[in-house]
């Protein structure tokens, strides 16, 4: 059975980490809020929640499958967070489904033009907390004329790991999304993002204990 319990020992570097890729973006109302597809169905849940509380008339779920995703939602990511909007309340009318991106820059540009027959002048990207950062970066190189922001559950580190129910499984994830801050930027994805020393020392520290899985060949 997995843990979830965080290692005292590196608590303050997987602390690091989380806050970094927290972007804390003041939310303002938008045309649409788009939920990135992944294995939290905790973005349907908070994607649904600002909808109820009026940020955007209209959703978009984006998201095929990962490897790390077939077997939790096998209908496809997107499918899954729309059925679950609407155990939620939302209305049926007020969800598009994007069902084939692969990646989070394929959740912007085919999103994007699943939109494209509407007005669309700004977005509320609605991710896993540590995806915030990248998706805000991706998002910025792909569709730069929009007005963004971004939002996640609000919680607490150790909240969101016992939720998801395995601390490698996180820690593993926030190194390999760190990674891709500049990565990405480096191949032409994502907008170039500081990243601080004290990042990148945390960064290390957990690639020298293990949490390897996530990242880039």
């Amino acid at each position: 059975m997995a843990s979830t319990a965080l290692p005292p020992h590196l608590r303050a570097d997987v602390q690091a980490l989380w806050d970094y890729h927290d972007l804390h973006h003041e939310l303002r109302p938008a045309d649409v809020g788009i939920g990135l597809g992944s294995h939290d169905l905790g973005v349907a849940a908070c994607t649904a929640e600002l909808y109820h509380q009026g940020y955007f008339p209209r959703i978009v779920f984006t998201g095929a499958n990962a490897p790390t995703t077939v077997e939790r939602f096998p209908r496809g990511e997107a499918v899954h967070y729309r059925e679950h909007a609407l155990e939620l309340g939302v209305p049926d009318g007020a969800i598009l489904v994007e069902p084939t991106a692969r990646n989070t820059g394929e959740n912007i540009t085919l999103s994007r033009k699943l939109l494209e027959a509407r007005e669309i002048k700004s977005v509320v990207l609605i991710s896993r907390p540590y995806q915030q950062r990248r998706a805000y970066a991706t998002c910025k190189k792909l569709w730069p004329e929009i007005a963004v922001t971004c939002a996640s559950q609000p919680l607490p580190l150790d909240e969101y790991i016992l939720g998801i129910g395995d601390v490698d499984r996180v820690i593993s994830m926030l190194v390999g999304d760190t990674q891709r801050i500049s990565v990405y930027a480096e191949q032409g994805f994502a907008i170039p993002q500081d990243v601080p020393d004290t990042v990148e020392r945390a960064f290390a520290n957990l690639i020298a204990h293990g949490y390897t899985t996530r990242l880039l060949a």
